[in-house]
């Protein structure tokens, strides 16, 4: 092994692997290091701080430096650092945890499955998909429909399902038994002429064909985030999710909704779902749900889906899942404090008061010369960056646009992420006027001078 220096730049290319990264340019530019954070912001190895723009990655709701998860944490460990569900066992705090949820749950999930990531709860809902429909006699009912653009995780059967290429792309995925439907970005896809109403209608309606095409007997369950987030930050159209229901309940098709990053008070309700009226039959969570402090995410499900379990569980002896860290006490806690910080400073009514500033201030960028579109609910928002407004033609992706327009803004101070030439927005649902008046002034800045580079570059249409 060739020497290496004593750097942490230099000993973080030569040891770790970062997801989402180009490696090779990874190991020429080296790492942004970051060494502590408090409210809002991170600051790096030099002492610089940032606005932290998409709250970590969707997940740090309740910001940095939150005592109160800090002691729940160390009281836990104290107390109980580690217990299983398995076989009976029950850690006490799992089941207040559990208690807790289904009390803020939407109407007809009864139940809850822990995993330690979003990827994990998704990729839980498969199983239980299949096992359930093998559970009530329909073993052919095994399909599951995902969208162009959503995301569902990165292990293999919730990588399946998201419709981003380069999560499929030599990974050798989608797996069998996961099919696509169309993206509903009525921006994008919306045809001359055209309403949002009947956009959605149009992939409702496509949605149906798929289903017959496919065969109805042969289609189990819709999954679908109410807000896509890392495709875009997608916001449906006007009437979507409606019309979508009414397709589903017509073929007895199950409805997963990834509340992942939705949920917990990102669209401005406890869950996504309420925001979009959604009625999941299961629903996955995890960042918020502990605001990121700790790793716990859960699938939750309704009474039918867990009667199905129960009753396979009872023929084959037991029910053939769990995780060795799934519901650990620790993570409880830590989430259970979340969710009564939740309560007891009132996020919900703080992101409704706050929102509007946040979401008009978006919208102010409108007129821009590089936005397409501005799209946002609640505290989640996005700015499309085009290289011609009038026909909504996109820059040269090898441009990288977005990536420069992100790059800038941080050297405002600003931390955000681009989604191609989408730039998004997710900041922590503590954040207050100030910050976000700075985030928007810093983020008006980067987006001045990404316009004139775009100029000298030549890259517009």
């Amino acid at each position: 092994m060739a020497q290496v220096g004593n750097s942490a730049a230099s000993r973080d290319i030569a040891y770790h692997v970062h997801g989402y990264t180009n490696l090779k340019k990874h190991e020429e530019n080296g790492p942004f290091i970051i060494t502590r954070a408090e409210g809002v912001r991170i600051y790096d190895d030099a002492g610089n701080g940032y606005i932290e723009g998409l709250a970590g990655l969707w997940c740090t709701g309740l910001g940095y430096g939150q005592e109160r998860l800090v002691e729940a944490a160390a009281n836990a460990m104290r107390n109980l650092p580690y217990c299983h569900s398995f076989a009976h066992m029950a850690p006490e705090v799992v089941i207040d945890l559990c208690e807790k949820m289904i009390s803020i749950a939407p109407e007809g999930i009864t139940k809850v499955l822990f995993a330690n990531s979003g990827s994990e709860a998704t990729d839980l809902a498969v199983k239980l998909i299949w096992y359930y429909h093998n559970a009530i006699g329909k073993p052919e009912k095994k399909k599951i429909i995902a969208r162009l653009k959503g995301y569902h995780g990165v292990t293999v059967a919730a990588a399946s399902m998201t419709g981003l290429p380069h999560l499929h792309n030599d990974f050798d995925l989608p797996i069998d038994r996961i099919l696509h439907t169309d993206c509903p970005h009525y921006y994008r896809f919306g045809e001359d002429g055209e309403s949002e109403e009947d956009f959605a209608t149009r992939c409702a309606d496509n949605l149906e064909k798929l289903i017959l095409d496919e065969g109805p007997d042969t289609v189990a369950a819709f999954i679908a985030e109410p807000i896509m987030g890392a495709g875009g930050v997608l916001v449906p159209p006007a009437t979507y999710f409606e019309k979508v229901q009414a397709v589903l309940k017509k073929y007895d098709i199950l409805l997963v909704a990834d509340e992942v990053i939705n949920g917990l008070g990102r669209t401005g309700n406890m869950w996504g779902s309420q925001t979009f009226g959604l009625k999941p039959d299961m629903m996955s969570t995890a960042k918020q749900l502990s605001s990121a402090y700790i790793p716990i995410s859960a699938l939750m499900i309704s009474d039918k889906i867990y009667q199905g379990l129960v009753k396979e569980s009872e023929k084959l002896g037991l029910f053939g899942h769990g995780g060795t860290y799934a519901g650990h006490p620790v993570s409880a806690a830590v989430a259970l404090e979340t969710l009564k910080i939740y309560e007891d400073e009132d996020i919900l009514g703080h992101v409704g008061r706050i929102s509007p500033r946040f979401q008009d201030g978006l919208r102010a960028f409108a007129d821009h010369e590089l936005v397409g579109e501005v799209r946002g609910v609640g505290l989640i928002g996005a700015v499309e960056l085009v290289a011609d407004k009038a026909s909504k033609q996109s820059f040269d992706p090898k441009a990288a646009v977005g990536a420069y327009c992100v790059g800038r803004a941080r050297a405002h101070g600003l931390i955000l992420r681009p989604i191609g030439d989408s730039v998004a927005f997710c900041p922590p649902l503590v954040i207050t006027e100030d910050d976000i008046d700075e985030l928007l002034a810093a983020f008006g800045k980067a987006l001045d001078e990404t316009a004139s580079w775009v100029k000298n570059e030549g890259l517009a249409a």
